[in-house]
């Protein structure tokens, strides 16, 4: 997605990196960026709003559930192998998601 104006950030790169920033993940220096980026950008703007919309509500829906400590650690896992630019398949860890809760039920 591109609004068609040169920026001295791309909005492909805000948006590979929008989790990050509302997460408050991002070092000080590429928040500042991505602030100057979605002030003078309409589309990476709108989507940037419903993505903090979609967290919001999801934090609010789902915000007070336990999360069982194996699925936690795998997930983690999973993060610091992306991260390492490992490839991971989604297939598995929905696999286990679901068997993780399916056994917080019994």
């Amino acid at each position: 997605m591109s609004c068609g104006d040169p920026h001295e950030t791309d909005c492909s790169e805000v948006l590979d990196h929008l989790y990050e920033y509302l997460d408050h993940e991002m070092p000080e220096g590429d928040c500042a960026k991505f602030e100057v980026h979605i002030d003078e950008c309409s589309p990476c703007l709108e989507k940037y709003g419903l993505e903090q919309a979609v967290k919001k509500l999801v934090k609010r829906c789902c915000g007070h559930d336990d999360v069982p400590a194996d699925l936690r650690s795998k997930v983690m896992g999973r993060i610091d192998l992306i991260r390492a630019g490992h490839a991971v398949p989604d297939q598995d860890l929905v696999a286990e998601a679901r068997a993780a809760e399916a056994a917080q039920q019994d």
